[in-house]
């Protein structure tokens, strides 16, 4: 999971400079059988080509999908649900865009349903308040998401202990994404990979 920050706050000359460590990440993954999803200022149809060209599995759409969900129909067409995402960042129950720098007044179960009659199956959904602070996940944000069962629910923000991984896998989310418990050590990477092997 890559989030090119300098996309996302708009800055497209260090978004650009920063697709050289993409492609350097896509260079290694397959000495681990890994797959790659992108997120951070994908905001045209060039954007996503671009990334999806290079090898990536999977984009990861935010502003653009908030605030133009038509074009997301035309994305999944293209390239098919598999390869799509579509970020869910919420601060207080609104959604926030532009790096979580905006907010907008439109509905999120009533914006998710349009983009599920359109071909999604992946989310991601972000508790903004949680995210990097080590707090703990917010299951339940995530599970608000999760009823509609052709949906894929990823849940992020705050995930920091293997017991809240536990409870996202035994409530049907298909996965987590860890960022600073790792970074920090709260959780170690090779012990979550044993912890779940048999998880797919």
């Amino acid at each position: 999971h890559v989030v090119n920050l300098d996309g996302a706050f708009g800055d497209e000359q260090r978004a650009k400079k920063n697709e050289t460590a993409i492609a350097q990440i896509l260079e290694i993954t397959p000495e681990f059988e890994g797959k790659v999803q992108v997120g951070g200022g994908l905001r045209s149809m060039k954007a996503i080509e671009s990334l999806l060209a290079m090898g990536v599995n999977r984009v990861i759409l935010g502003t653009l999908a908030v605030e133009q969900p038509q074009i997301v129909r035309d994305v999944l067409r293209r390239w098919g649900a598999e390869r799509i995402a579509v970020s869910v960042d919420l601060r207080a129950g609104r959604i926030q865009t532009h790096g979580w720098m905006k907010s907008t007044e439109r509905q999120p179960e009533e914006w998710m349903e349009g983009l599920v009659q359109a071909g999604l199956r992946w989310v991601i959904v972000t508790d903004v308040e949680r995210d990097g602070v080590l707090s703990g996940a917010n299951l339940d944000l995530a599970l608000r998401f999760s009823r509609d069962s052709n949906l894929r629910v990823v849940l992020a923000g705050g995930v920091s202990m293997i017991n809240e991984i536990h409870q996202a896998r035994n409530n049907g989310l298909t996965g987590v994404i860890i960022g600073r418990a790792l970074y920090s050590g709260e959780l170690n990477l090779s012990e979550v990979l044993k912890e779940f092997s048999d998880a797919g």
